[in-house]
């Protein structure tokens, strides 16, 4: 009797334990329906709400942002730009969305100089462009959607007047903006509820942006444009001092785009063109591609330092060549040739890290973000990524609408000699970029938000699925390095890599700031992974985040 009593503490206790020692701390979720991956697991659940009422992934992408854009106003709303790539299951195509605004006709590096800025100024009236997200809504929805503006915005509208628990994150972000709210009394009116940032779990309402949203649900993205939003837009801009007219909202367009792609190991990686900086991701993919990082081990000394330095020869690339197409000729195809590549791999010495990197000469053939990601039960697929660029934006509330004016100008350079340089009606170079990997039967929606640290985390993700054999789980917790500045040997490293490897990091000329376990400076991100052979569906969202990925609920008889 006491020894069948051992067998059986032994298959209860021993057995299991052994059973869940594993490398993630959370598991995929897995479903035949729907997922919707965010960043905040309320605004998941309006997207898989959509998605039970008959909705497909782009009408749930759109919705989720829109809820998105209310909980998460530190990092994204209606007054900033959207990128997009959409895989179509229909006709098994890849589009790309660039939802990015231009600057306003007449401001020019020229008048900005005569006004006394040697810099483009990184907030303020001077640094907002036209916003971008709700043409490109609407661009999404009209192509894509089965559902229209009333329907997918009606949850957004409703918890923007009755009010949601602020999350963990969200609370610790908000106080980093109270000095720049204040200077503005509609921000400090709208951002600061009793005169102060919300606290976790305290509510917050946004009766302006309900109106707002209300109208757009209306009346469509022409209130926004041409309308009476875009009256308080011009109104309040000009009255700080800026030259933003009507003619730069009603004739500003968001564009559909041919994704870049390059291969990684047998893998076709798609990003948005330029004006976005996703051709670093498949730039430092590329010269990752002539070291064996799968053999070196994951983490490990010689991948680290490989990767590192992969990223400061894409990275510098980037910063020379890209800018709006429309006004520089940017040699995406040689920047993306594999021989290309191999001339800037040899440049890595794998023994001692280069703290002064250079653009290379490509052949020319003629930050506070949030990142969503969607697949539903047929196999549509979306990923989407939407931003204010530096926290709250620009600091300029319009009157009576609730939601911030991005500050993405800030980006524009007023060096005539950078392609980059500021000119009416041009798009600067942009942080946010989706992604998409597939191979065979298998493909990847993904995005890792957070300013320039975004090319070299999409790397590094593709790197833990790819090289590492990573569920794409794993593969966003994993540990991850970055290096958001584009000179030295500066780089920033989660403390969950081993002393050892730090220690051999260090050996070699690099230059380390060890972070948290799970740090904010590596981003956040999301994924959604569809086996089409299957018809399965996997989701993963990253602990460095607030989100979940929820899947869809099951139909109800």
């Amino acid at each position: 009797m006491r020894r069948h009593l051992s067998i059986l503490l032994t298959v209860l206790f021993v057995t299991p334990s052994h059973a869940q020692d594993r490398s993630q701390g959370r598991s995929m979720v897995i479903t035949q329906y729907g997922i919707v991956a965010s960043e905040n697991p309320l605004a998941s659940q309006v997207g898989t709400a959509i998605l039970a009422q008959g909705g497909n992934a782009i009408d749930a992408a759109v919705a989720t942002n829109a809820v998105m854009g209310l909980m998460a106003p530190t990092g994204n709303g209606i007054g900033g730009d959207l990128f997009a790539i959409v895989y179509h299951a229909e006709s098994k195509e890849v589009y790309g969305l660039n939802a990015s605004g231009w600057s306003p006709k007449t401001l020019t590096a020229d008048m900005l100089k005569r006004q006394g800025f040697s810099e483009m100024p990184e907030r303020g009236v001077h640094a907002i462009t036209v916003p971008g997200v709700v043409d490109g809504w609407a661009k999404l929805l009209d192509r894509f959607g089965k559902m229209k503006f009333k329907q997918v915005l009606a949850p957004a509208i409703r918890y923007a007047e009755e009010g949601f628990p602020v999350t963990e994150l969200v609370a610790q972000l908000w106080p980093a903006s109270e000095r720049m709210l204040r200077n503005d009394a509609n921000a400090s009116q709208v951002f600061l509820p009793n005169g102060r940032p919300p606290q976790t779990g305290e509510i917050f309402k946004n009766p302006l942006l309900a109106w707002s949203l209300k109208q757009i649900a209306e009346k469509g993205r022409e209130v926004f444009y041409r309308g009476e939003i875009a009256g308080h837009i011009v109104s309040y801009v000009k009255q700080h001092g800026g030259v933003m007219s009507l003619e730069d909202l009603s004739e500003f367009s968001s564009e559909w785009v041919e994704t870049i792609s390059t291969t990684y190991r047998g893998w076709k990686v798609h990003e948005i063109p330029p004006n976005g900086q996703g051709i670093a991701a498949l730039v430092m993919l590329n010269i990752m591609e002539h070291f064996p990082i799968g053999s070196y081990g994951h983490n490990s000394t010689d991948a680290l330092h490989v990767m590192i330095e992969a990223k400061k020869l894409a990275y510098a690339d980037m910063l020379r060549y890209v800018a709006d197409q429309r006004f520089s000729k940017i040699p995406v195809e040689g920047m993306l040739s594999k021989e290309y590549a191999g001339e800037r791999a040899a440049l890595i010495d794998k023994n001692r890290a280069n703290c002064a990197v250079d653009a290379g000469t490509p052949p020319n053939p003629g930050d506070d973000t949030i990142f969503l990601s969607v697949v539903d039960k047929v196999g549509n697929m979306v990923a989407l990524i939407q931003s204010n660029y530096s926290g709250f934006g620009s600091g300029l509330v319009p009157n009576g609408v609730g939601f911030m004016l991005h500050n993405r100008g800030a980006l524009f350079s007023l060096d005539p000699s950078s392609p980059n340089v500021l000119e009416g009606r041009k798009r600067p170079l942009h942080t946010i970029i989706p992604a998409l990997m597939e191979k065979g039967d298998t493909r990847i929606a993904f995005g890792i938000m957070g300013g320039w640290n975004q090319s070299l985390a999409h790397a590094q993700f593709v790197s833990n699925v790819v090289d590492h054999g990573m569920n794409v789980q794993q593969a966003m917790e994993a540990a991850r390095f970055t290096k958001t500045t584009f000179k030295g040997c500066d780089v920033q490293i989660e403390q969950r890599v081993p002393d050892s490897i730090r220690a051999a990091l260090i050996s070699r000329g690099h230059e380390l700031e060890v972070r948290g376990d799970f740090s904010g400076r590596m981003g956040g991100g999301q994924a959604v992974m569809r086996d089409y052979s299957t018809k399965i569906n996997y989701g993963a969202s990253d602990p460095r985040k607030d989100g979940a990925a929820v899947p869809e609920p099951i139909p109800l008889r």
